[in-house]
C-alpha cells in the first residue's frame, strides 16, 4: 500500500483509519490530489487564510492546508474523526478546529473545499448550511468522480448555493465552483425527516446522513420480522444502528433489556437516540454511541447483537468492517450469546462466521431471493 502522498516537494504520511497492517486502501484519492493541484498552480493563496473543509475522509486536505492556514474540518464519520487526528499527529501539523456536520459553520470563512457525500440529503443540507453562514465572496471548490457528478448535482449548486461552473476532468475527477449567493431557501434548512414504519408501531426521525433515511431499506424491512423475544436477554446491541429501527422493535419485543446502539454516523447515533427516546419513556437503560465497531466495550457484556454490516468505506468496497464487526461480536457476545446478521445472499457471510463462531455455531434463520439471516452463537 503507498502510504505517503507526494506533492511539490511535500511529504505526507497518511493512513486509513481504522489501521491495518496490510490494507491495500489509501488514505487519499485523486479527488484531494485535484484540490492541491488547483490550489497551488491556479490560486496564489496568502497565508493565514481561513479554510473549511468538508467530508475530509482521512485527513489528506487538512494535514496540507493546516500548515499555512487555520483549518476548520466538518465530518459526519468517527472513523474519519480519528483518521484525521492520527494523521495530523504522525505529520506533526498544527492543530485544527474539527466539528461534526451537525454543528454550525464558521462565518469568518475565507475559502471552502467540499468532497461531496454520498448521500444527496446530506449534500442538499450541506450546501443549504453553507449558504445560510458564508458570506457571497466566499468561494466553494468541491470535488469528486467525473461519473458521480451529474446534471442534477450542478442544479443542486446552483439551487441551494449560487453560481456555479466545473473544471475540465483529471484523473477521472472533476471539481465544482460554486459561490453563495442564490436566495435562501429556508425550508432546505429543517435537516429531519419523519416518517412512519408501515405495519410496525414505529415513527422515525432522519437526519440527513442516515442511511435509507427517506424510507425503511428491504433488508431492515425483512430483519424486523426475525428479532427474536427472549426474556432471558439482559443487553442487546445494535451495531451499525442507522437510525435504531432495528433497537426499537428489540426493545419493544424484549422491554426489560438494556439497550445500546453503536454507528460510525454521528446523524445515525443521534438519529437513533432521538428515536428511543420518542418510543420509550424510561430511557435509562438505552446508550447510543459513536464508535469504530465495538472498540472498548465490555467483553461477555451483550446477549443478542443486531447487525446489518455496510461492504464499502467512503467510496471504496470492503469486507473489512464486516470482518471486524464479526469479531468484535464474539468478544463482546456473553457465552450463548447470539449475533444476528444480516446481509445479501451473495455476500458469503455464513463462511465469514462459520471461520469466526465454528461450523456448529452458525445456522440460517431465514432467507428470500435477496436477503439472508444468520444467527451465530457462542459457544
Amino acid at each position: 500500500m503507498k502510504n505517503e502522498l507526494q506533492l511539490y516537494d511535500r511529504t505526507l504520511k497518511l493512513s486509513r483509519y481504522p489501521y491495518r497492517s496490510n490494507d491495500k486502501l489509501q488514505a487519499w484519492d485523486a479527488g484531494d490530489e485535484y484540490i492541491i493541484h488547483h490550489t497551488e498552480e491556479e490560486m496564489s493563496l496568502a497565508s493565514g487564510q481561513r479554510i473549511l473543509i468538508l467530508n475530509d475522509h482521512f485527513g489528506a486536505l487538512s494535514c496540507w492546508f493546516s500548515q499555512r492556514h487555520q483549518v476548520t474540518t466538518m465530518s459526519d464519520s468517527f472513523l474519519s474523526h480519528q483518521g484525521i487526528q492520527h494523521n495530523l499527529q504522525e505529520n506533526q501539523c498544527p492543530s485544527i478546529n474539527l466539528l461534526t456536520t451537525m454543528d454550525d459553520i464558521p462565518s469568518n470563512v475565507d475559502l471552502v473545499f467540499l468532497k461531496l457525500p454520498k448521500i444527496n440529503r446530506h449534500l442538499i443540507w450541506q450546501l443549504s448550511q453553507l449558504r445560510k453562514y458564508l458570506h457571497p465572496a466566499c468561494q466553494i471548490i468541491a470535488v469528486n468522480k467525473v461519473k458521480e457528478i451529474h446534471t442534477s448535482t450542478l442544479k443542486l449548486f446552483e439551487k441551494y448555493l449560487g453560481r456555479t461552473t466545473t473544471s475540465l476532468a483529471w484523473k477521472k475527477h472533476r471539481l465544482i465552483f460554486s459561490m453563495p449567493d442564490a436566495p435562501l431557501i429556508h425550508s432546505a434548512c429543517e435537516p429531519e425527516l419523519t416518517w412512519a414504519v408501515e405495519g410496525e408501531s414505529i415513527r422515525l426521525i432522519n437526519l440527513p446522513n442516515v442511511y435509507s433515511g427517506e424510507k425503511l431499506d428491504q433488508g431492515a424491512r425483512f430483519f424486523l420480522t426475525h428479532i427474536p423475544e427472549n426474556p432471558l436477554f439482559k443487553h442487546i446491541v445494535d451495531l451499525g444502528c442507522g437510525n435504531g429501527v432495528l433497537a426499537i422493535k428489540a426493545k419493544q419485543l424484549n422491554p426489560a433489556a438494556s439497550v445500546t446502539c453503536i454507528d460510525e454516523s454521528f446523524m445515525a447515533v443521534e438519529s437513533a437516540r432521538q428515536n428511543l427516546h420518542h418510543h420509550f419513556s424510561d430511557c435509562s437503560h438505552i446508550r447510543c454511541v459513536a464508535n469504530n465497531c465495538l472498540d472498548d466495550i465490555e467483553e461477555k457484556s451483550a446477549d443478542l447483537i443486531l447487525c446489518n454490516p455496510p461492504f464499502h468505506q467512503q467510496t471504496a468496497i470492503t469486507d473489512h468492517i464486516a470482518w471486524q464487526m464479526f469479531c468484535d461480536a464474539k468478544h463482546v457476545l456473553n457465552n450463548g450469546g447470539q449475533l444476528l446478521v444480516i446481509g445479501n445472499r451473495h455476500l458469503g457471510y455464513d463462511g465469514k462466521l462459520t471461520r469466526i463462531f465454528g461450523k456448529t455455531s452458525v445456522k440460517t434463520v431465514a432467507a428470500n431471493k435477496k436477503f439472508v439471516i444468520l444467527q451465530a452463537t457462542k459457544g
